[in-house]
């Protein structure tokens, strides 16, 4: 997985506490901390799964598509990353070797596993179950270290 779904969840929070008002790149590119092309980009996949849409013109920007307790997590993962190896494992162990031989088999259904449970607790959050959360959570202080 890759940073994608982090700014992708953030930048859907975002236009949900921006109601009505479309939210340009830039503008989600300053909250994100990030530039506004990799926002352009990531607005272009939500945009095609049916999470956002574009108001064109003088005050423009993006917009939820659908209702924030209509988009799951698991949608916005879906849409922004492009495999679903959660764990990807190594393409070409030695089939002599006797780890080699049977260290996919082993990892396989684990692995799956992990998959699983990510998808279901990812499909159990909607974006505006984070957006409520958003608003009972204390902003860290400048000099505290994240968790």
């Amino acid at each position: 997985m890759t940073t994608r779904f982090a700014v992708a969840v953030h930048v859907l929070v975002f236009l949900q506490r921006h109601g009505d008002e479309p939210a340009s790149s830039e503008v989600l590119a300053g909250s994100v901390g990030t530039n506004p092309s990799l926002i352009r980009r990531l607005l272009s996949r939500l945009n095609r799964a049916g999470l956002t849409r574009s108001r064109l013109g003088t005050g423009g920007g993006a917009l939820l598509a659908r209702p924030a307790d209509a988009i799951s997590l698991l949608e916005v993962y879906r849409a922004v990353e492009d495999d679903e190896d959660v764990i990807p494992l190594h393409p070409s162990p030695h089939p002599q070797c006797p780890v080699g031989g049977r260290i996919k088999r082993l990892l396989t259904p684990r692995i799956e596993a992990v998959r699983h449970a990510m998808h279901a607790e990812l499909a159990r959050t909607t974006i505006a179950d984070l957006a409520v959360e958003i608003d009972e959570t204390p902003p860290l202080r400048p000099d505290a270290a994240a968790p």
